[in-house]
């Protein structure tokens, strides 16, 4: 098999405290191919790249602020057949990379996602991360923090991820549903950090990103949604 180059496209805003260890953790993964890791920046002052070594694989661009924005900005720029997309607080599996590139051999499959891992031992973010999986395998649109991937070909040609405040991720994979576009959940879980749960409660957490995705199916504009996020 011939494995495709992979690009990872990290979207970055003040994410200096984490931003080290994440590109640790990706330039430890096993791949039989080749990959490249873009990290990009949407704060006007570039804070995250400034502590970023130089490397020959890792790629640093700035932006403008707005996850979708930079995620599309990356992709713009990414030499890899398949696009990576992952969060400053999320880790892959091992073997994910190599995983990806053989699950998208298939013709019929555009692109696909992780299942969710939260890293922590808390019963509540243990049952959280149970409901969302449990809704990722019944409606087929994962998050982002599930480590989105996708053909770069399929992905241009598609439009990329609408610029959007929020929601960009559930967006992208409503269109591709809508196309009739396969996707896959890779049995595998990332290894999201928990902090943003701990760190604004659990409860208010969970209930507000449930109540955002209901206001969003029911047609609320994301621009509406951003003030509660």
């Amino acid at each position: 098999m011939n494995y495709p180059e992979i690009s990872i496209i990290v979207p970055v805003y003040s994410e200096s405290n984490v931003i080290s260890t994440l590109i640790h953790h990706l330039q430890e993964l096993k791949y039989k191919g080749e990959y490249e890791i873009i990290i990009v920046d949407g704060h006007p002052e570039n804070t995250t790249l400034q502590i970023i070594q130089s490397n020959a694989s890792i790629r640093k661009i700035s932006s403008q602020k707005g996850r979708a924005l930079q995620m599309n900005r990356g992709a713009g720029i990414a030499e890899g057949e398949i696009l990576l997309f992952v969060h400053a607080d999320t880790y892959l599996p091992e073997n994910g990379l190599n995983v990806i590139a053989r699950k998208l051999c298939s013709r019929k499959i555009v692109g696909g996602a992780f299942r969710l891992g939260i890293d922590s031992s808390h019963p509540g973010l243990k049952i959280i991360e149970i409901v969302a999986n449990n809704r990722t395998n019944l409606t087929r649109i994962p998050y982002g923090d599930q480590a989105i991937f996708i053909k770069k070909d399929y992905f241009h040609e598609f439009g990329g991820y609408k610029n959007i405040p929020l929601m960009e991720d559930v967006e992208l994979m409503r269109r591709i549903k809508r196309r009739g576009d396969q996707i896959i959940i890779i049995g595998q879980k990332t290894r999201t950090s928990p902090r943003r749960w701990i760190q604004q409660g659990i409860t208010y957490c969970t209930l507000r990103n449930w109540i955002i995705y209901m206001l969003y199916s029911f047609g609320v504009e994301p621009e509406k949604l951003i003030k509660f996020y």
